[in-house]
């Protein structure tokens, strides 16, 4: 059970393990785009190209599904980057439903965990594989793996090393539930465990007043999608624009924190320990490019900035 391109990772290494897949579940298409044409999720685009079983429900409980289901007679769920599942359906298969966690749990419960890893700064993340229980992401849990974040490494990179390594790990897990050697570990409660809130435009907004790691740091969480953004105004023009890569340059200086300072080449923007400095961005109606780019076609005045 699974949507995005990340699941579909886990479900080839499963498919070319030679696990026998009876089904797979996925979302319901979707209209997509400015022409909303309808779009397949990545993982039925997988499953059609491979003949598999395919099921595509917009309501679990539904007693049609639920038969639909139980007639795959499967043995095992695993879930990845899906949704919530009925106590019905998490139940139904003998040897259980595990969940496939993009984050060291408890850590980073939720919709956005590789996301927020990167905007908190942390240096180090991972994978955790747990049976599902009627909450999100607190059941029992049977594996996981670590894996360090490197220093200026975006959201997209990591997804990519995060989907190899998750594959391992289920891999791991199957072979322990084969084999009937699964061990458990409960999650422990506390008030100071992290959450990987949903992503959404107020929380992608870039805050001027923060420090320059902090927004380094959100820069690249979101990048590449949904991305960073903020508004630039420049004497009476005023346009929202998308930003994906950044490096922070620490420094003293007297610019009041959101000031643009450009060059043919270059583009930085005040903050209040130093500079950040802008490889890449997107303007409206443009595609993203590299800040030279840009500047091929647009200047600055002394009076820009972002805000």
């Amino acid at each position: 059970m699974g949507t995005p391109e990340f699941a579909v990772g886990i479900l080839d290494t499963i498919y070319k393990n030679n696990y026998e897949i009876v089904g797979v579940i996925t979302a319901a298409d979707k209209p997509a785009g400015r022409g909303q044409k309808i779009k397949y999720s990545a993982v039925k685009e997988y499953a059609l190209e491979h003949n598999l079983r395919l099921l595509q429900p917009t309501n679990l409980k539904d007693e049609t599904f639920l038969e639909e289901l139980r007639s795959l007679n499967a043995n095992l769920q695993i879930v990845v980057a899906f949704r919530m599942l009925p106590e019905v359906v998490w139940r139904m298969p003998k040897l259980g439903t595990f969940n496939l966690h993009a984050s060291l749990l408890p850590e980073y419960r939720g919709a956005a965990p590789i996301n927020w890893a990167i905007i908190n700064g942390e240096t180090k993340t991972g994978v955790t594989t747990f049976f599902i229980d009627d909450k999100i992401d607190t059941g029992a849990m049977i594996l996981s793996d670590e894996i360090a974040i490197g220093e200026n490494e975006s959201a997209g990179e990591l997804h990519d090393r995060l989907m190899v390594l998750g594959s391992g790990t289920v891999l791991k897990t199957l072979s322990l539930i084969e084999k009937g050697n699964v061990t458990t570990t409960i999650q422990p409660t506390n008030d100071d465990i992290k959450t990987a809130y949903k992503l959404n435009k107020e929380n992608c907004k870039i805050d001027f007043s923060k420090s320059g790691n902090e927004i380094h740091n959100l820069v690249r969480g979101l990048s590449p999608y949904p991305a960073a953004w903020c508004f630039i105004k420049d004497n009476e023009q005023e346009w929202n624009v998308k930003i994906y890569e950044t490096l922070f340059d620490k420094a003293t200086h007297q610019h009041e924190s959101g000031r643009l300072i450009s060059t043919k080449k270059e583009l930085k923007i005040a903050v209040k320990d130093g500079f950040l400095i802008i490889h890449s961005l997107q303007f409206p109606g443009k595609k993203r490019m590299l800040t030279h780019e840009l500047l091929n076609g647009i200047s600055f005045s002394e009076k820009a900035i972002a805000l």
